[in-house]
């Protein structure tokens, strides 16, 4: 530094212009920046969830994958990390991956080794595809076997084979199934179908409780705790109906219930309520804890749903802790 004197250094002929140039092309940086950084939120819109730094950083080392790791968690809800193979020569690769890890430790494989290579945004936009591929294929696996329940392999054993949220899931499938051929056989004059249905649900729900009051691990246990959770509704549905004395399937009283139905060509899980109906995304979101499913619940539900319909939001509000 050849001069320190503030005051000097300002004072030298054309300073002023000098820093008012700098300043409007620092402007027209940041302004190219920001287009830059919408172009690429415009590809992968899960970019938005990024503060300019962050993202600044993901594109900049996007060659290099293992550096945008502590970013995934992010961009996606459950998605925390990805365990990269182990090549030939032994040494561990930085673009092949295989198993996706989640926030709360649950490791999911995906249905073939995925490549992280080219622009970070195209390839985040195709490992999410990735994601949702091996959880349809996962939970096409899970409905085959569960159809084996009271046969082969029991519910309360089949749950350990699989992910937590595509046990709940198809869990959630079948009793939709199971409910609506209960109302069937009701329909057609077997007056105790529903009933039998209900004894079966409390069997179920009996054989999950004795597993939580044995030795498990924690994320089984938070798994079969969300399940019950789910059981206790379903159960509590079902015990509505026979009260109701719903006459069949088309009676509102189960119509307003949240179901999941099934579709084996396309894999796809149709979720409907009321006149309602949209497809499950199959998006991952790891082994958590399942608030308790209220009166208020299921008409939030409701509320929420038929405000999709109609392209409309919404928002739960009143006092606090009372279950929003």
């Amino acid at each position: 530094i050849s001069e320190v004197n503030c005051v000097n250094v300002c004072s030298v002929e054309g300073r002023c212009e000098a820093l008012k140039g700098m300043r409007e092309r620092l402007e027209v940086c940041q302004k190219s920046l920001h287009e830059y950084l919408d172009i690429k939120k415009k590809i992968f819109p899960r970019f938005y969830f990024l503060s300019a730094v962050a993202l600044r950083d993901m594109l900049a080392n996007g060659t290099n994958p293992p550096k945008i790791m502590p970013y995934l968690g992010d961009c996606y809800d459950a998605l925390a990390n990805l365990r990269f193979v182990r090549l030939e020569d032994g040494e561990m690769s930085d673009k092949i991956v295989d198993t996706m890890v989640a926030k709360d430790g649950e490791e999911v494989a995906l249905h073939e080794n995925f490549s992280l290579e080219g622009e970070v945004e195209a390839y985040l936009n195709r490992l999410t595809e990735s994601m949702r591929k091996s959880l349809k294929i996962i939970l096409s696996d899970a409905v085959e076997k569960a159809v084996n329940w009271e046969i082969d392999t029991p519910r309360h054993e089949w749950l350990f084979n699989y992910p937590a949220q595509l046990c709940l899931t198809g869990a959630q499938i079948f009793w939709t199934d199971e409910t609506q051929m209960a109302l069937e056989e009701y329909e057609g004059g077997q007056e105790d179908a529903v009933k039998r249905y209900l004894q079966l649900c409390n069997n179920r729900l009996s054989s999950l409780i004795q597993l939580v009051l044995g030795e498990l691990s924690a994320a089984d246990r938070t798994k079969i705790i969300s399940l019950i959770t789910m059981d206790v509704h379903s159960r509590d549905v079902v015990d509505g109906l026979i009260s109701q004395k719903t006459e069949g399937p088309n009676s509102f009283a189960w119509q307003q219930q949240l179901r999941f139905e099934w579709e084996q060509p396309s894999l796809d899980v149709n979720v409907k309520i009321c006149d309602f109906s949209c497809k499950y995304f199959y998006e991952w979101v790891g082994n958590t804890a399942r608030l308790v499913i209220t009166p208020l619940t299921d008409r939030c539900y409701i509320t929420l749903t038929m405000a999709l319909k109609l392209y409309l939001g919404g928002a739960p509000a009143g006092p606090a802790g009372t279950g929003k």
